[in-house]
């Protein structure tokens, strides 16, 4: 009897873990990222000068497209520019934590958007994404929309796609990212991806991982 129960333990045991899930994270795809583009890239997008790329090519990586847009309202690019050059580039805004101002910087997101993307956290998956926001705009404006986001991607359990999909992150950030796991904490991924990248990069990379 004493077996018994403790396989039936063990069971149970095994079903909750397995009804947990498991977060992973992903980042959207279809918009060039300013922090990551090649010089060419850059030259080819609306109402950025060769002036203004070079300093953008300065200045980067920024941390995050409210940065991104306060520079280039500096260069004198006016709300109609900067929203046409957002609809072939952007600095993704995190879904579980990104503010209203960058929330609003996504082309025709509107204060609806806000609402909703802080209504739904934590975001954990994009088919909860599909779910959830598709309620609204239908699945059409739903994948337009992802283009602008990212779920924050889990260092301990991310797989290699999930890896990948970070702008400029490429297969040597998927072997090193494995390497250090279990990942615990940011000092941690600090010192060990800053082997490989400046401070800088390493900050950019940051944006974009969650360890839990």
């Amino acid at each position: 009897m004493k077996k018994m129960m403790q396989f039936a333990a063990a069971c149970a045991a095994v079903v909750v873990f397995a009804s947990v899930p498991v977060v992973q994270g992903q980042v959207g795809a279809g918009l060039i990222d300013p922090n990551v583009a090649t010089e060419a890239q850059l030259t080819s997008l609306p109402h950025l000068t060769a002036a203004i790329v070079k300093d953008l090519l300065a200045k980067r990586p920024l941390g995050s497209v409210v940065e991104l847009n306060t520079f280039l309202t500096g260069h004198g690019l006016t709300a109609q520019q900067t929203g046409e050059l957002y609809e072939k580039a952007f600095i993704h805004v995190n879904l579980n934590t990104g503010t209203p101002e960058e929330i609003l910087l996504i082309p025709r997101a509107g204060k609806r958007m806000v609402r909703e993307f802080a209504e739904y956290r934590p975001w954990k998956t994009w088919p909860q994404f599909d779910k959830e926001i598709s309620k609204y705009v239908g699945q059409p404006e739903t994948d337009r929309l992802k283009q602008y986001v990212f779920i924050p991607v889990n260092l301990n359990t991310a797989t290699d796609e999930d890896i990948m999909s970070i702008p400029g992150a490429g297969k040597r950030m998927v072997r090193e990212f494995k390497e250090y796991r279990p990942w615990k904490t940011k000092e941690q991924f600090e010192k060990e991806i800053g082997k490989y990248v400046n401070a800088r990069e390493v900050a950019r990379l940051w944006r974009y991982v969650v360890i839990n």
